[in-house]
């Protein structure tokens, strides 16, 4: 076969080159769990942000979803499928695993965080896919008051999120535990 290459046109040759190089688009990293990447810090808007491994987040304040930019380059490189139960983060590592938790609802999903953002929006600490607010019960609304803690899931619920799927449901949270988040969150001013 490389025969037939090198008796084709120079153009035609480059040609050929260019579009096996580029696999006919962007060339999308595979969805996987590693290399885990921390980055550099960077600045949107005026704000810096310094990505840093932390096990211990576990953070109060809003959520929104986006969708709209299917098929388009997650920050680690995979290919964005709204349907996903994945979300953006400012500084956590990519990927990481967080239970995010529903304020009004008690609702807790397992989220996959593989883009960076949200980067707008006073309180806003995490944007999720179309499919992981669907998950959490929020896509109607657009924005909820939230908790985000990092977790270790176990590998079957990480395949099923590398897969695009939901991982397993996880507890509700009891009335008492979210009218104490929902009341720290108000003192915290957001």
């Amino acid at each position: 076969m490389s025969g037939i290459l090198v008796r084709m046109r120079p153009c035609v040759l480059g040609a050929a080159m260019a579009l096996a190089a580029c696999g006919g688009g962007t060339k999308f990293r595979p969805v996987s769990d590693v290399p885990v990447r921390v980055g550099k810090p960077y600045t949107v808007r005026g704000v810096t942000y310094v990505p840093a491994a932390d096990p211990t987040y576990d953070y109060l304040g809003y959520a929104s979803w986006y969708g709209n930019e299917s098929g388009n380059r997650t920050a680690n490189g995979e290919r964005f499928v709204p349907k996903a139960v994945t979300a953006a983060h400012t500084t956590l590592p990519l990927p990481s695993y967080v239970e995010v938790t529903s304020l009004e609802t008690g609702r807790t999903i397992l989220v996959r965080i593989n883009d960076r953002g949200p980067f707008s929006g006073r309180g806003r600490i995490i944007d999720l896919s179309r499919g992981a607010a669907e998950q959490l019960g929020i896509r109607a609304v657009g924005q909820a008051a939230v908790r985000v803690r990092v977790v270790e899931p176990p590998e079957k619920d990480r395949r099923k999120l590398r897969e695009g799927k939901g991982a397993p449901a996880r507890p509700v949270v009891d009335g008492e535990t979210l009218a104490y988040l929902r009341a720290q969150l108000a003192a915290e001013g957001r």
